[in-house]
């Protein structure tokens, strides 16, 4: 990560529609070459912030600048610099997908046709059908080959993988990796957890406009349960009576449970005299820490909790 000025710099922005706070005192910076993903359910704010830093929208109070540079005044010289892929496109249907990336790379002046060919290629998009017949994973793929062709600082993607299938995730992966390997900085927005954990650097988990937890995932990892399933010579049922011990169950020797971080340390302490047998550790998913902020909106809707249920 570089220590220099941030690309992107958000300081309690505020926008409001009406009687909605889309975006409530939401504060976000990303580093030069970092790779940040952003993630929320639909309506928490992530498109709200995409535009405010497009210099589509204007917040009602709060500091945001680009590159220094403010993107509601400095949109035209900012747009030069970024390029953002949004998660539903639409394209000239009588142009070809070929067609449709060459005026956009023309609109930014000289691009590197070379590239472009590559992308293309491995992507597999065949670049010489009208757009009407293409899919909406082609249709990405026309979007993503567009922004990553063009010799920009910053890519904003917005649900950028809307339609792919799974060969073509794992080529926007490595292609993404490249890019930041480059020093290219990204936010990326997705509801795919795993597409996040495998490509940021940090993260930042927004909830209605505002961000609620945001580090590396390491970091945020500390913050919620490792799950470890254990065999043991004599019974470990008494685990769940201990500090930091949640929906500890047993079945005959295999006991399964959940520590918090900081008493990881405390339970190994118990379990070791027991005769460990066997021991798995499961460190916490994205998914339970999205659970952490988001579970009591299912519960309201009579949703069960899925995380608890991925050990049994």
């Amino acid at each position: 990560m570089s220590e220099n000025p941030p690309v992107i710099y958000a300081q309690d922005l505020v926008k409001q529609f009406g009687s909605v706070r889309a975006l409530d005192n939401l504060s976000l910076s990303i580093a030069p070459g970092e790779v940040h993903g952003f993630l929320g359910p639909n309506g928490s704010g992530k498109s709200t912030t995409m535009r405010v830093l497009l210099g589509l929208l204007r917040p009602d109070s709060g500091t945001v600048n680009l590159f220094g540079r403010d993107p509601w005044r400095d949109a035209v010289e900012l747009h030069k610099r970024l390029a953002y892929v949004p998660g539903d496109v639409e394209l000239w249907p009588n142009l070809t997908g070929g067609e449709v990336i060459d005026m956009f790379l023309r609109l930014r002046g000289s691009y590197n046709r070379s590239r472009r060919d590559e992308l293309i290629e491995r992507f597999d998009l065949d670049p010489r059908k009208k757009t009407r017949t293409y899919s909406k994973g082609n249709r990405q793929k026309v979007a993503l080959i567009s922004a990553l062709a063009a010799d920009v600082d910053l890519l904003l993607l917005d649900e950028p993988t809307a339609g792919l299938d799974p060969l073509m995730e794992v080529v926007f992966q490595q292609v993404i990796k490249e890019a930041a390997s480059n020093g290219h900085s990204v936010l990326l927005s997705s509801h795919i957890l795993a597409q996040v954990e495998a490509l940021s650097d940090r993260i930042s988990i927004i909830r209605a406009g505002h961000i609620v937890e945001s580090g590396t995932l390491s970091e945020l990892r500390h913050m919620t349960r490792t799950t470890i399933e254990a065999e043991t010579a004599q019974p470990a049922g008494f685990l769940g009576e201990l500090d930091g011990v949640h929906d500890a169950r047993s079945e005959g020797e295999r006991t399964v449970f959940e520590v918090d971080g900081e008493h990881v340390q405390q339970v190994m302490d118990r379990l070791a005299p027991l005769g460990i047998r066997s021991i798995v550790a499961h460190p916490p998913t994205l998914e339970q820490l999205l659970m952490r902020h988001y579970g009591d909106d299912l519960h309201g809707r009579g949703v069960e909790d899925a995380t608890a249920k991925k050990v049994s």
